[in-house]
């Protein structure tokens, strides 16, 4: 009985392969978010750009934001530190990836310290075999 029990718990685990792919998406939205950050932090534009959809959205405390108004942004912002812990990726299909971390940041912003711990989060789509983002949001942590 208790074999007949545990059968769908064992058949219901990934194969080592689905577990692999699983572990190499994770690891290329995981750069991606990183790449993206680097970006916005070396002020390069294009390369930021390049990694957003252009119907992305920033979801802030003080804004909603546009894809051009985040690269305006990159020019009032001094972000001369940053570190992502903690970093979740789920996948809810198989061209959708959700990230959630949080963020340590050393900024500025319009001469404004914004330094400090925020929760992250950003939503990841795959367009044309390429992985674009589409939302990011994040508040500042209590």
């Amino acid at each position: 009985m208790m074999l007949v029990a545990l059968a769908p718990v064992c058949f219901a685990q990934a194969s080592p392969a689905k577990q692999a792919k699983s572990a190499s998406s994770e690891k290329a939205i995981t750069d991606l978010e990183k790449s993206a950050w680097e970006s916005y932090k070396n002020k390069q534009a294009d390369g930021f750009k390049k990694l957003m959809s252009q119907d992305y959205c920033g979801a802030y405390a003080d804004a909603l934001k546009t894809l051009d108004m985040e690269v305006a942004d990159m020019a009032k912002a001094d972000l001369r530190d940053y570190s992502l812990a903690d970093m979740k990726v789920v996948f809810p299909s198989a061209d959708v990836a959700v990230t959630r971390y949080k963020t340590t940041i050393q900024e500025t912003f319009e001469g404004k310290d914004m330094s400090g711990t925020y929760n992250s989060a950003s939503v990841w789509v795959k367009k044309s075999g390429k992985w674009l983002e589409v939302l990011h949001t994040e508040v500042k942590a209590q």
